[in-house]
């Protein structure tokens, strides 16, 4: 999973740099959004977080 996610930032960041400005919102909404799930992936693979629910 996180290779696949790694790609795709790697896409998206690479997108962003070409992109129109029409579409720059959307692909830096979408970066944000990898970004963010590739700290949770790391937070959960160091401990700080758990990934089961609390209840």
């Amino acid at each position: 999973m996180t290779n696949e996610l790694d790609r795709t930032i790697l896409e998206l960041k690479a997108e962003l740099g070409n992109a129109h400005p029409d579409e720059r919102r959307q692909i830096e909404a979408e970066l944000e959004q990898a970004l963010a799930e590739r700290e949770i992936l790391a937070a959960e693979d160091e401990g700080r977080v758990s990934a089961e629910r609390p209840f």
